[in-house]
């Protein structure tokens, strides 16, 4: 009896204290992924579940790796990177996440801008400046907290939301149970990818360390730290994909639907409370997601240039509240939203993969006191694998297919080609560090 009340105060202590993977998780839990989910469920059924599923897992493990840099380390990566890989290596990932967070914060505060001018029926472009401000403000005056609070609270109502449409939704179980099954309907494949991409990320990988330290947490909170990813990716944002996917799947016919023209869709098909249980989730999913978004590029750089990474220092509040401001102008870019999405977790997709080998390469160094098991390093090599190849096969069959397409017609368009050349780029400073790690294996020798 006494072993159960340890851990159910263990339980209730872990549940008040848990928050920096649930920043993560309100990053994951975006409109981007949302996107994917919806091209998911309205293009193949049920079909994909068994992705929706598996995502959740490859979240949660890939949070799990970045945690254990952070805590056994008890520093920010970039800074670890520095000391046991050198200076190059440390620009790299910070130019990496912060292409790729950069262009997602103006896509996302599109989305944002988007769903609370059809909530309102105030101009996107004002929204626009409204939540850039309101983010400024709030980080410069309160830092990280702000956005870990923001994240809680948020990620919460956003799942309540979804969770509840599905109650409103006529779901097949039969059908749902036969999408657990693994199959890849023809077609399907660069769909699966982007719901694998929204859940393993870079700036959530490379996020992590920053908002551990933020809440300084050390190798003694361990079990702590685990149990919040558990929380965070694999329940919350778990249930968050699968809610979306069910009731997409469900009802939903057109894969090409934007994420605000899939709620709007909702109405006429089950009724208006879905409607709004679902705008009111995307508006969520999206604030929530610019949230966390917004403190990652102020985090890697201020590291990369010697400064602290609190509001403490004034640099670093400069840098947070920059970077929050100069996303008011991804309310006027306009468009469909879906398809800028999508180009953000590509995006994401490429860098990723160079973030997990920096990771797993610290892992098995000097870096940390205790290196990986042989089971975690084969699961990360496995993670590895699985968004190398998601990588691989954008930069082959979208990239470089389409520039080649107009470069031969004698148009080369600038944004396919910085994407292929950031793609190359990470592709080879990927693979040198894999053959950099294996020659001081053979060599004998420990970073």
């Amino acid at each position: 009896m006494a072993t159960s009340r340890d851990t159910s105060g263990t339980v209730r202590s872990h549940l008040r204290e848990m928050g920096p993977s649930w920043v993560a998780g309100a990053i994951a839990a975006g409109p981007a992924t949302m996107a994917s989910l919806i091209a998911a469920g309205a293009g193949y059924g049920y079909d994909l579940l068994w992705v929706v599923v598996l995502s959740a897992f490859a979240g949660a493990f890939a949070q799990y790796l970045a945690m254990r840099l952070g805590l056994l380390t008890e520093r920010g990566i970039v800074g670890v990177v520095e000391d046991h890989l050198g200076t190059s290596w440390a620009w790299i990932l910070v130019l990496d996440a912060v292409i790729a967070a950069g262009v997602a914060q103006l896509v996302i505060m599109n989305t944002v801008a988007s769903v609370s001018a059809t909530i309102t029926g105030l101009d996107a472009g004002i929204w626009g400046i409204i939540w850039a401000v309101i983010l400024a403000v709030g980080l410069a005056g309160s830092g990280y907290r702000f956005v870990e609070l923001f994240a809680k609270v948020l990620v919460s109502a956003v799942v309540l939301a979804f969770v509840a449409s599905v109650f409103v939704v006529p779901i097949d179980p039969a059908a749902a149970a036969r999408g657990l099954v693994p199959s890849v309907p023809g077609g399907s494949a660069a769909v699966a990818a982007g719901v694998l991409g929204g859940a393993v990320h870079i700036t959530l990988i490379t996020m992590h360390s920053y908002t551990m330290r933020a809440r300084e947490w050390t190798a003694d909170e361990y079990d702590l730290a685990t149990f919040d990813v558990g929380i965070s990716m694999l329940v919350a944002f778990g249930i968050y994909s699968v809610a979306i996917f069910l009731v997409t799947a469900s009802v939903l016919s057109d894969p090409n639907l934007s994420t605000v023209g899939a709620a709007e869709a909702l109405g006429p098909l089950v009724g208006e409370r879905a409607e709004v249980l679902f705008l009111l989730g995307l508006g969520g999913a999206a604030v929530s997601t610019l949230g966390g978004n917004t403190i990652v590029p102020p985090f890697l750089l201020a590291d990369k240039l010697g400064w602290g990474t609190t509001v403490e220092d004034s640099r670093y509040r400069g840098l947070l509240a920059a970077f929050a401001l100069l996303s008011a102008p991804g309310a006027f870019i306009g468009g469909e939203v879906l398809g800028q999405l999508v180009l953000v977790l590509a995006i994401g997709t490429v860098g990723t993969p160079f973030a997990i080998a920096v990771v797993l390469y610290l892992l098995n160094s000097g870096a940390v006191p205790r290196v990986n098991s042989l089971a975690a390093n084969l699961a990360g090599l496995a993670l590895l694998g699985v968004t190398g190849g998601l990588a691989a096969n954008f930069l082959r069959e979208t990239a470089t297919i389409e520039f080649f397409r107009e470069a031969t017609a004698g148009n080369v368009d600038v944004l396919t080609a910085a994407v292929l050349s950031f793609g190359v780029i990470l592709s080879i400073a990927t693979l040198g560090l894999l053959v950099k790690f294996f020659q001081e294996r053979v060599a004998g020798t420990v970073p």
